[in-house]
């Protein structure tokens, strides 16, 4: 299933290459953002929080924003060791955290079984420390979870989609236990939305929105986003 899908990746990191999430960095990732302003921030009480990682933030974002139930995605840091990390220090790979996101849903609306769904169908679980055009262990599969529940939906889900044999090669996706999130640079913040027109994000991350929407369309918001 994910054979054609890694041939595309490698075709686009060898037509692209020096495209990529890391790319961007810095203050060339500030300046190419949209400098409209931000949207006032949502009273987020109430709702329930996960946290996962699959490679570019950017991309993982727009995903999970596209979701029914999902009220809010946040761009961040997790899984390292230092505190306070900048994006520049988590892009060089020494600090252990991955891109991650925090999501803020709904539980009445949509279930951590299905956010696994979204997680697990929306990358491919089997790349170590790479998704895509992006490699090194910034961009790892990860799932951070934060009470035992989690952990066994997630395991169990893992050992399910292994004996289903959907994937060629084995799940290597982390599942370890959530520790800390950092919040990442505004400007990474939307940064999907905000940019669309940016090379990235229309060779890499919208073809990826697009190949979940297409797969599940059942779970998507009125517009899809």
């Amino acid at each position: 299933m994910f054979l054609k899908t890694k041939f595309l990746f490698l075709a686009l990191l060898f037509a692209f290459p020096l495209m990529s999430c890391t790319s961007g960095s810095g203050e060339m990732a500030e300046a190419n953002v949209d400098q409209q302003p931000q949207q006032a921030a949502k009273d987020l009480r109430g709702f329930s929080k996960a946290y996962f990682a699959s490679g570019c933030f950017w991309c993982v974002e727009a995903v999970f924003e596209s979701v029914k139930g999902v009220e809010e995605v946040i761009s961040g840091y997790s899984g390292g060791e230092i505190e306070n990390p900048t994006y520049r220090q988590v892009s060089s790979g020494q600090t252990k955290h991955a891109e991650a996101v925090e999501v803020y849903y709904d539980p009445e609306l949509i279930d951590y079984q299905t956010l696994l769904v979204v997680f697990f169908d929306s990358h491919d679980p089997t790349t170590l420390n790479r998704q895509g055009p992006d490699r090194g262990p910034q961009y790892r599969s990860m799932i951070l979870y934060q009470n035992d529940t989690e952990k066994q939906l997630a395991e169990a889900y893992i050992t399910q989609l292994e004996s289903s044999g959907v994937y060629n090669d084995p799940i290597v996706t982390e599942v370890v236990p959530f520790e800390v999130f950092y919040e990442a640079e505004d400007y990474h913040q939307d940064y999907e939305r905000r940019n669309p027109n940016q090379s990235y994000i229309q060779a890499v991350s919208i073809p990826r929105l697009k190949r979940f929407q297409k797969k599940h369309p059942e779970l998507l918001k009125e517009g899809g986003h």
